[in-house]
């Protein structure tokens, strides 16, 4: 066993607002710069949705990730070692700016000191990155937020390519239209397809915390990671000719505060702690048939309580302060304890370590001639106005296309352990179901009243301390590494004339 440590994330859909407090405190700290206006290291998305960048989804448009060969190998979808120097001064996977959006402004000096007029003075949309004035504006981060748009948006996500039509027709009925929020950031994968499609070698993963980086100093440009990463998390900046990509707000966990994102997130949605996981099997995991990915991903994860698995982080030199903050971390009960966060495409194969646990089903189930359609509740013992699974707004495909390589019963599984949480706290709070219907759910939930309790508490009532466990990441070690050569000699320097003016008197 080769144990390492790794802060990890966990994104609770349920209770997302989609209000993007958490894009704006990314964008206010990190990439509000000349050639970093159209970065959005943290966005959030409307699902169904093309997203951002366009349907950053279609690995067949941009090659990004891994792909699984017939002997059960895994490479780079973007090229092997002898097509990426073919291709090194071509990309042909890489987004455009049309993929993401051309930045604006606005004219707002012609707005302010138009000189008095019969017309309306306007503010004309300028260009942020030509400087000049733009005809339209025809997309923007958010451009389908709240389905705006629909059909048009909404219907090319490539999701629900593999959903009947029947089912298509569920998620957009007139007034009934059902939808989410998925917000991103940069995943921290084991299995990164920007670290290994870098050229330079300029992308790395720390060893202390598995936080990927991009260094400045090594980044020459060629712009592979862009095409590397299925997540489009890596952007680049055309001002400094370097690529950048969210690196976790490490300077604020090393002094002790969570990323920026989650600490200004509204809903509450955000939890971070660390995972022990095993080195040794990231290849193999990785390497998992698509129907057995998130149960290998979860295998990868290790009990920080077991004395083996402790004894072989110690050997690693993980510290006791690193060990107890995986014991008590969030991430891991919501992952592995619990099992009701999936990874986003785990498809793609980069062990991704944000993970999501899926929205709710709407209450309401799906309507047929105007009355509940029952036959899907009966077959659960599920009262008519709890959305069964079968018979839900938002079908079930969707979400195991999106968290589970479109392994249904995963997905399945999750649902009925959270509808499990409903019942039992609807039971306690409404009392509205009889004790049977509770046993009923628990059951099918393969579950039990002490957990749905900490599942509920860790969801509804968490504390600052209980959402964000943050582990020690050598502050001492950080503060050196801020430090340049230049200013550890003329600190030696002054040292060395300190003592020959010592010595003089």
């Amino acid at each position: 066993m080769d144990i390492r440590a790794h802060v990890s994330m966990v994104f609770h859909l349920d209770k997302c607002i989609g209000c993007h407090t958490c894009s704006i405190a990314c964008k206010n700290i990190w990439t509000d710069r000349k050639g970093t206006e159209y970065m959005w290291w943290n966005n959030v998305e409307t699902k169904p949705g093309t997203g951002y960048p366009t349907q950053w989804e279609d690995q067949e448009k941009y090659k990004g990730g891994w792909q699984r060969d017939e002997n059960g190998k895994i490479h780079l979808r973007l090229h092997n070692r002898a097509g990426g120097l073919t291709n090194i001064f071509y990309n042909p996977a890489l987004p455009t700016m049309d993929d993401y959006y051309e930045p604006w402004t606005y004219d707002y000096e012609n707005l302010f000191n138009a000189p008095e007029g019969d017309d309306q003075p306007t503010a004309r949309a300028v260009s942020m990155i030509t400087g000049k004035p733009m005809d339209s504006i025809e997309a923007g981060p958010n451009w389908d937020d709240d389905l705006g748009g629909s059909p048009v948006y909404a219907s090319n996500d490539v999701n629900l390519d593999k959903l009947t039509e029947e089912e298509r027709e569920q998620l957009n009925e007139i007034e009934r239209v059902v939808f989410f929020y998925l917000p991103r950031i940069c995943n921290h994968c084991l299995n990164p397809g920007c670290v290994a499609a870098c050229p330079a070698g300029a992308i790395y993963k720390r060893g202390e915390d598995g936080i990927v980086l991009l260094s400045q100093e090594k980044c020459r440009a060629w712009r592979m990671c862009i095409s590397g990463c299925p997540y489009k998390k890596t952007y680049f900046n055309w001002a400094s000719g370097k690529s950048e990509k969210c690196i976790l707000c490490y300077p604020r966990l090393e002094s002790g505060q969570p990323p920026a994102c989650f600490h200004s997130c509204v809903g509450r949605i955000r939890y971070l702690g660390v995972l022990l996981y095993d080195a040794d099997q990231i290849e193999k995991r990785a390497s998992a048939p698509d129907h057995e990915l998130v149960a290998a991903q979860r295998d990868m994860i290790m009990d920080p309580f077991d004395p083996a698995v402790i004894a072989a982080a110690k050997k690693n030199k993980i510290s006791d302060a690193m060990i107890a903050s995986a014991q008590n971390s969030p991430v891991y009960k919501f992952v592995k304890k619990w099992q009701i966060a999936l990874p986003l495409h785990p498809d793609f194969r980069t062990l991704p370590m944000l993970y999501y646990v899926p929205p709710m089903l709407p209450v309401l189930a799906k309507t047929k001639d105007g009355n509940y359609d029952v036959d899907g509740l009966e077959k659960e013992g599920l009262p008519a106005m709890l959305s069964s699974l079968e018979k839900a707004r938002m079908p079930i495909k969707y979400m195991a296309s999106l968290f589970s390589a479109g392994n249904v019963p995963v997905v399945e599984e999750v649902y009925r352990k959270l509808i499990a949480v409903r019942i039992f706290k609807r039971a306690q709070k409404v009392k509205d179901y009889q004790q049977a219907e509770v046993d009923a759910a628990l059951a099918q939930g393969k579950t039990n009243a002490e957990e749905v309790e900490a599942i509920f508490r860790l969801t509804s009532l968490p504390t600052y301390e209980e959402r964000f466990v943050i582990p020690p990441l050598g502050r001492e070690v950080a503060v050196e590494a801020w430090e340049s050569p230049l200013d550890r000699k003329r600190e030696a320097g002054f040292g060395v004339r300190n003592k020959i003016a010592k010595r003089k008197f």
